[in-house]
């Protein structure tokens, strides 16, 4: 099976090794090029534009960083409309909010193609391991013929229906993660201040009904104040704007997530977009 991949950043790379070594033949694309040769060291082909790798492949990939990189890869010069046509799919892996979704999809079907959306949960460990959980939504044969990739490329796949769906179950679960890592930061920094031990706090988390894996892989990082981005904060932070536009539009409150957005707005203004999430604590802290 033969797979176009566009984009190459932390999770991009990540998924475009895993179908290479998994036996794909894949054909892959950056907006800086120089990002490829690793990739191409691996047996990877290389596409000049978007619209070149299109033009090879039945089915491509695209993992970009939001919802304007997602429509420029798209309608801009050389890019996925150019030569999209009847036969050929477009899986679109980014995390965007529905309206950005709908629009490709609808620019996708007017040429006859197959579009599917099917952001992921998880970051760069679970990228790397092949450990995602994918969120499609779209044409479900579509869904049928990449259920393979999707196989190599996750730990579980849902078809949700309709175009949208999986754009806005992706934005609800990083809107909970976001807040709770809000929450947890908070409790560092007050477990801290108040004299008590950070690491027996993460010790008594991890024995209680709050357990789980982000608690325990982030916190004792958090705690030397150390956030290797595998999930950077300006990221976390779009995807918190993104599920606080779809409360707005259906008139949902969410005051939590409001107030942690804040602090994640504030982290990005102390330039710590390019940290992990996690680096919300340092926000907190200062």
């Amino acid at each position: 099976m033969e797979v176009g991949f566009l984009g190459l950043g932390i999770m991009g790379k990540a998924m475009a090794i895993n179908l290479l070594r998994s036996g794909f033949k894949v054909t892959v694309w950056n907006r800086t090029l120089s990002k490829c040769d690793d990739l191409a060291e691996l047996g990877a082909s290389i596409g000049t534009t978007p619209s070149a790798v299109i033009k090879k492949c039945k089915y491509t990939i695209a993992m970009l960083s939001d919802p304007e990189a997602a429509l420029s890869v798209v309608f801009d010069k050389d890019g996925v409309l150019e030569q999209i046509s009847n036969g050929k799919g477009y899986i679109d892996m980014s995390t965007v909010d529905d309206e950005t979704s709908t629009k490709i999809f609808m620019a996708i079907s007017k040429k006859g193609a197959s579009f599917l959306e099917a952001p992921v949960s998880g970051s760069k460990k679970p990228a790397e391991n092949g450990q995602l959980v994918i969120l499609a939504a779209g044409d479900q044969e579509l869904y049928n013929e990449m259920v393979p990739a999707f196989d190599v490329l996750g730990k579980k796949s849902f078809f949700l229906g309709e175009v949208g769906n999986g754009a806005k179950m992706k934005l609800v679960v990083n809107m909970i993660m976001g807040s709770m890592m809000h929450a947890f930061s908070e409790g560092l920094v007050l477990a801290g201040e108040s004299g008590l031990d950070q690491q027996t706090l993460l010790d008594v988390l991890d024995l209680g009904a709050i357990a789980n894996p982000m608690f325990r892989m982030k916190g004792p990082a958090m705690i030397q104040q150390s956030y290797p981005p595998a999930f950077p904060l300006k990221h976390q932070q779009k995807d918190m704007r993104l599920a606080l536009a779809l409360s707005d539009e259906i008139h949902v409150p969410m005051p939590v997530a409001a107030a942690a957005n804040e602090t994640f707005k504030k982290a990005r203004r102390l330039d710590m977009g390019d940290l992990d999430f996690s680096a919300v604590h340092k926000a907190i802290n200062q």
